[in-house]
């Protein structure tokens, strides 16, 4: 945690919040900062986010005290159709869409980067590049969690030679305290400087993006089935962020804003939080007050399975998904002596009746858990929550040769087929669709329309739990930001069983909750949030983690104690 003026900067990497600083600390503004920060996490957090990735930008602009958005998401290719990922009448097995470049869609990052710039930003490109551009051609120091995430990922890094010569340097897995350079990508970032964001998206670097997914290179004598991509140039040159409105819930006397489909981040947890608004969480039993948590998550994602994907393709009633009414209707499902089961079946939102259920529930498809996220302020009080990723830790596995970043495997993010053949599944690939998100920027302001705080977390479907969990501990538990961001998290998705971390699950309200019929599974790291918040008195909080991913990075421009 870091307390101060002149704005602040909260990422999972102190390389990269410190890049955000320098750009504060000499006059730029949140916006400014977010893009400095993100384009380092590309260089010490490449397994995680990159321009080879997509992601989801929030923004508070104090001046008008409004929230924008752009979605970022990458986007699948014109050729794409719902049966991207079947072959035979099945599915084909998951490794072979994450490792390849079937799975390989669009990047947003670079587009989202200039179109966050042209709305908002003070500074050019070329000047917010730098210290990314120096931090890969320097580099930086190796850290157990880096070293761990390679060696996760070794077999398939080796089975891709541009891959296996960048982060497998000397045929060896980095040591904890090296130092990690990539000149590639300093090049890469470079030539962005000088060209523009264009330059991923039309001439030389376009086309080896396009000739890496349409023929992988792989290693001679690799048994690995690596599947083709059918991403081409009009795919890149034709790519557009989306600027549009936030979701946007009460919560509290106070206004939560995220993201709006493609992702799902804003409409689950608005409506999570708009179930849990009927019950008094400051005053409930911690045991409770996990169970109405983890009944509401169950609740919000049988509804987001139903009903949300990428609203240029699917009718997305988002907001009657948000309204109060519908959270109503399925608030009254919760019963403090038993636990509901999953797959709970969805409701209605466009005609809620109460208690019900509107069709055949589905369980909820798979989804990767790695991202990266970023929050930052200024002193002006404008403030970024920017999540961005390239799917699974190593994203495809499958590095562009010569340019130094890997490309994502996003489009594992569809449903390979319907969950379940009975109920209508909007996440299915389509041409240009993009598939549903999870990601969960989220900004909350008071009555006033001034920020009270600001998070976000990577972990793919846990990102909405944690920034769920995260926003209750705050704001109905009491908890300081950074013990809501360190407090041990619980995580359902409407699955049979919801994950608890370790010290959760070592708990007595595990047994507790056992007796009121939830069933657990462990799961050892759920997310790694970061976030700022406002006090009263104009100083900034940045918070990230303490010990998840080996604890993150919290910095302000001027610290200035707690008093």
């Amino acid at each position: 945690m870091a307390v101060g003026y002149g704005g602040a900067v909260a990422s999972v990497d102190a390389d990269a919040s410190a890049a955000g600083i320098e750009v504060l600390r000499r006059g730029g503004n949140a916006v400014d900062a977010a893009v400095a920060t993100a384009a380092a996490l590309g260089v010490t957090e490449p397994y995680s986010a990159g321009i080879g990735g997509g992601g989801y930008f929030v923004h508070y602009d104090a001046k008008t005290r409004t929230v924008h958005t752009i979605d970022g998401r990458e986007t699948a290719p014109r050729s794409a159709d719902a049966a991207l990922f079947v072959e035979n009448g099945k599915p084909i097995p998951f490794e072979e869409g994450q490792t390849s470049g079937l799975g390989v869609g669009t990047p947003g990052t670079p587009a989202t980067w200039q179109s966050a710039l042209d709305a908002w930003g003070s500074r050019p490109l070329r000047q917010l590049l730098k210290p990314a551009e120096k931090l890969a051609r320097d580099g930086f120091t190796v850290d157990a969690t880096f070293r761990a995430q390679t060696q996760a990922n070794e077999a398939r890094f080796r089975d891709f030679p541009a891959t296996s010569e960048l982060f497998l340097p000397g045929g060896e897995l980095p040591r904890v305290g090296s130092v990690f350079t990539n000149p590639d990508l300093a090049r890469t970032y470079a030539t962005m400087g000088r060209h523009g964001v264009g330059a991923l998206y039309r001439g030389p670097l376009a086309r080896d993006i396009v000739d890496t997914v349409r023929k992988p290179p792989v290693r001679a004598g690799a048994t690995r089935v690596v599947r083709a991509g059918d991403l081409d140039e009009r795919d890149l040159a034709t790519y557009r962020t989306k600027r549009q409105a936030p979701t946007k819930v009460s919560y509290r006397g106070l206004d939560v804003y995220s993201m709006a489909p493609s992702s799902s981040g804003g409409t689950s947890v608005g409506e999570a939080l708009n179930i849990l608004e009927r019950t008094d969480l400051s005053a409930a039993s911690q045991g409770r007050y996990l169970h109405r948590f983890i009944e509401a998550s169950r609740i919000a994602f049988a509804d987001r399975g139903r009903w949300v994907g990428d609203p240029a393709f699917e009718d997305v009633p988002a907001r009657e998904l948000l309204s109060q009414r519908f959270a109503d209707s399925r608030e009254c499902l919760i019963r403090d002596d038993k636990a509901l089961t999953s797959p709970l079946a969805p409701g209605d939102p466009r005609d809620p009746a109460p208690c019900a259920a509107s069709g055949t529930a589905a369980p909820t498809t798979y989804e990767g858990e790695n991202t990266t996220h970023l929050t930052t302020a200024d002193r002006w009080g404008n403030v970024v929550a920017y999540t961005l990723t390239i799917e699974s830790t190593g994203g495809s596995g499958i590095t562009v040769p010569g340019r130094g970043f890997l490309l994502n495997n996003e489009l594992t993010d569809f449903s390979f087929a319907p969950a379940n053949p009975a109920v209508h599944d909007p996440n299915l690939p389509g041409p240009g669709k993009r598939p549903r998100s999870s990601i969960s920027p989220t900004i909350v302001l008071d009555s006033h329309g001034r920020p009270v705080l600001a998070l976000g977390s990577p972990g793919g479907a846990t990102i909405i739990t944690t920034v769920l969990q995260t926003l209750t501990g705050v704001l109905d538990r009491g908890l300081p930001l950074v013990e809501a961001i360190a407090a041990p998290r619980a995580s359902q998705r409407n699955q049979a069983t919801t994950e608890l971390e370790p010290a959760l699950w070592n708990s007595p309200l595990r047994a507790e909750l056992e007796a009121l019929g939830h069933g657990f599974r462990q799961n050892p790291e759920i997310g790694a949030a970061t976030g700022v918040q406002r006090l009263p008195d104009g100083r900034w909080v940045a918070a990230a983690e303490k010990t998840r991913r080996g604890g993150g990075s919290a910095m302000v421009v001027h610290p200035a104690g707690v008093r």
